[in-house]
């Protein structure tokens, strides 16, 4: 037995026993993720200052998975645990982690993320929402675009501008922005598919304490840089398989899970369906045409090859590794796969593939996949800027060509 996996054991017998100690499914999940937080449990790998035990990263999985085994639950699902924590263990200041981290352990804090806008995509370093100081407070005005679970967050990921004298990478400001307020406005936005996973939402004179800034003033591009590198993870988005007795705190934790994955119902059908390709051909009566068995055969080999990248990044990142570029292998190769799932669906149904309702091909869900498939290829960098990030940071290729690098932002818009 390795080292590793003696660790493991022993971590799994502490675990177990803690828990028959301290679980009751009947108590109040918050009562319950206090306890979890404040013995280390919640995130184990977090240092001991802020909840945690000091331990290595591939701890936080484990722990994760032996928690739902015992029958008990785990810490909070959502944006708050994947981003705005690792992000602000990072940058953000003592007084800051100690005001912010408990809460976001204990689910009292959702967290939602305000960094695209209309006129800044891809080009992020682009946005124009702007932050001025008042006093002890500053003030955001601006928009905000495509972000999930805004519209019951209690806290937000803010970049926006606080210089524009200078140019547009070195004049962004990182914030904790406390989103129930009067200054702040969500409205869903209605997709293609049907769904509505996302929200716009308008800044205006919202204010956020001077000791919410995360980082330091004018440098919030490298902490962005840092909340996007743990953005671009693969794999699944799946709720937790709760144990399905009843109690209140695994109910409270099953509505909390219902409430969260439900914006993401339609991701299994943006990464293409690969799993429903066979069974679409078989239901088709197409199994025997050889040119549709060759274009099942390239897409699972290209989901495969994509399966062992996503492997190999997460024992780096269990073994303690930052995010780097096998982020950006990753993100090009999932949206490979959605595309080519998407056109071997094509393929097998043919025109009624763009059908819904009873009757239609795997009843609608081809008709989703096709019209949800686009978005792997935006969401999250699209496939051009991860492009850019290898070829600079890996390859050591020359810089793309940036006319507005070195040019005050202010002077940038008046020409635009």
């Amino acid at each position: 037995m390795t080292e590793e996996e003696l660790q493991a054991e022993q971590i799994r017998a502490e675990l177990a026993n803690w828990v028959a100690q301290h679980w009751n499914p009947g108590m109040p999940l918050r009562e319950w993720r206090e306890l979890l937080a404040d013995s280390g449990w919640a995130a184990p790998s977090w240092p001991r200052r802020w909840y945690g035990k000091g331990w290595p990263a591939w701890t936080d999985d484990l722990v994760a998975a032996e928690l739902i085994a015992l029958g008990a639950v785990g810490a909070p699902v959502g944006l708050g645990m994947t981003l705005a924590g690792p992000t602000l263990l990072a940058y953000g200041s003592d007084e800051l982690k100690d005001r912010l981290i408990r809460p976001m352990l204990t689910g009292e804090h959702a967290w939602c993320q305000l960094f695209s806008e209309p006129g800044a995509g891809s080009d992020l370093a682009g946005l124009s929402t702007s932050a001025v100081p008042d006093g002890d407070e500053w003030v955001i005005n601006g928009q905000k675009v495509w972000n999930t679970s805004a519209h019951h967050a209690d806290m937000g990921m803010l970049v926006a501008r606080s210089d524009s004298q200078v140019p547009k990478h070195r004049g962004l400001t990182y914030f904790a922005l406390p989103m129930k307020q009067p200054g702040v406005e969500v409205r869903p936005l209605r997709q293609m598919n049907f769904h509505s996973s996302f929200n716009e939402v308008f800044l205006t004179g919202a204010r956020i304490p001077a000791d919410n800034v995360v980082g330091k003033i004018g440098e919030g591009w490298a902490v962005a840089l840092t909340t996007l590198a743990y953005e671009r993870k693969f794999g699944n988005i799946r709720p937790p398989a709760y144990d399905p007795r009843p109690g209140r705190a695994l109910d409270e934790a099953r509505a909390e899970a219902a409430a969260h994955f439900a914006v993401y119902s339609w991701y299994p059908q943006r990464a293409g369906r690969v799993d429903l390709v066979i069974e679409h051909a078989r239901a088709a009566g197409v199994t025997d045409d050889p040119v549709i068995r060759q274009a099942i055969a390239r897409l699972m080999t290209l989901q495969r090859v994509s399966g062992w990248t996503a492997d190999r990044a997460r024992l780096a990142r269990a073994r303690g590794a930052r995010p780097g570029a096998e982020g950006s292998v990753g993100k090009l190769a999932l949206s490979n796969v959605a595309r080519e799932a998407s056109r071997v669906h094509a393929m097998i149904a043919g025109a009624r593939g763009l059908l819904t309702g009873p009757g239609s091909p795997m009843d609608g869900v081809i008709a989703e996949v096709l019209l949800s498939v686009p978005a792997q290829s935006i969401a999250g960098g699209t496939d051009e800027i991860q492009r850019n990030i290898l070829a600079e940071k890996v390859l050591g290729l020359p810089a793309e060509i940036r006319v507005d690098k070195d040019i005050p932002f202010s002077q940038i818009r008046s020409r635009g």
